[in-house]
């Protein structure tokens, strides 16, 4: 009794320590998940360097950090520069805006010919939809410049993590932070392994095709001379993650916006853009997912959703690796521990039945 009591006093400690914890590195949340998602990523290429190049662990750390900074942070850098630099560009010109507004409802009021009996002031309602989004985007380009101490921060942890995770991957820490995991080894291992797996599908399966479809809106809008293709092209990458939704957002309303406006021939450029995207969607995302993995579109949907939320951009990838995460940690719980009290319950009862048969 006096054992069960302690115990109790000890895992109510280590559950209020640990919510303390989680209070404490909460605001840094992003960068130690950036860390493990780089270190799923890059981890064979640090072991490629170590046993094939015969490179010291730390060196090719640094190497691993080094070239991780090179191909993801630089670019991401440099495409939310132009992305920002298109937002600013796209919303000074209001009153272009405005025009095609104009002549879209003026457009809508000729075919409709006073078909909808109801009255209903759409150019009021669509100039206070820009005025709030304009409103909106200056907020959180504002928010972005404030918090560049904080983003650098995150980036020297997440990369001090990253580091560690690669040298000490094997040291007496990790060992410690393996047997705290309440599991057993062949779960243990499981966890692990699932981490690495799930990175690798969310961004192959998932990241890739919605780079691709960012890439192939850019190049469209950027051949048919259409303003914000960067912009359009990094909004319809975020949106490629959303199952169902996806890039048509974007391409469909161009498309309607410029047949309205009577430019055939940039409206044929959009539908050949549009089709790629449908062809990349219909043929090229069930490949990758057959050879890499599938993650189901609910968890993605609300993954995204709540990811975004919580951890910003990289939440697109850290949302549904929770959710996903969660489930699978559910489901190792029910198999390690309550199937094997219920399996004992049973066999217990069949002993207790025999002895009285």
């Amino acid at each position: 009794m006096e054992r069960s009591s302690k115990m109790w006093q000890a895992l109510t400690i280590l559950v209020i320590l640990t919510i303390v914890l989680a209070y404490a590195l909460y605001p840094y949340a992003s960068a130690f998940f950036g860390a493990f998602i780089l270190y799923a990523v890059f981890k064979p290429f640090h072991r490629f360097l170590i046993s094939r190049l015969n490179i010291k662990s730390s060196i090719s750390a640094l190497a691993v950090i080094f070239t991780s900074i090179l191909i993801i942070l630089i670019p991401l850098y440099i495409l939310m520069a132009i992305v920002l630099l298109q937002i600013q560009t796209l919303f000074a010109d209001i009153s272009g805006i405005y025009s095609s507004i104009e002549s879209t409802i003026h457009y809508i009021d000729n075919i409709s010919d006073n078909m909808i009996p109801v009255e209903i002031d759409l150019m009021e309602r669509l100039m206070e939809l820009v005025a709030s989004l304009a409103n909106w985007i200056s907020i959180i380009a504002l928010g972005a410049i404030s918090t560049i101490g904080q983003r650098l921060v995150e980036f020297i942890i997440m990369y001090f993590v990253l580091f560690y995770l690669l040298v000490g991957d094997k040291s007496a820490f990790a060992q410690g932070l393996q047997n705290a995991i309440p599991f057993n080894k062949k779960n243990t291992s499981r966890l692990l392994e699932q981490f690495i797996s799930l990175v690798r599908t969310i961004l192959v399966s998932t990241g890739l095709i919605a780079v691709l479809q960012g890439v192939i809106l850019t190049t469209t809008f950027l051949l048919l001379g259409i303003e914000g293709a960067f912009l359009w092209g990094f909004v319809t990458m975020l949106l490629a993650f959303l199952p169902v939704v996806g890039p048509p957002v974007i391409w469909v309303p161009t498309l309607a916006l410029q047949i309205i406006q009577g430019d055939i021939f940039t409206a044929i450029g959009v539908l050949i853009g549009g089709i790629l995207h449908t062809l990349v969607d219909e043929v090229l995302r069930p490949f990758v997912q057959k050879r890499v993995g599938e993650i189901h579109p609910l968890i993605t949907l609300v993954g995204v959703i709540t990811g975004l939320k919580l951890f910003g951009l990289l939440g697109i990838i850290i949302g549904p690796l929770l959710i996903s995460y969660v489930l699978l940690v559910a489901a190792m719980f029910n198999e390690e521990y309550l199937s094997r009290q219920e399996n004992g319950y049973y066999e217990c009862v069949k002993t207790e039945a025999f002895k009285d048969g």
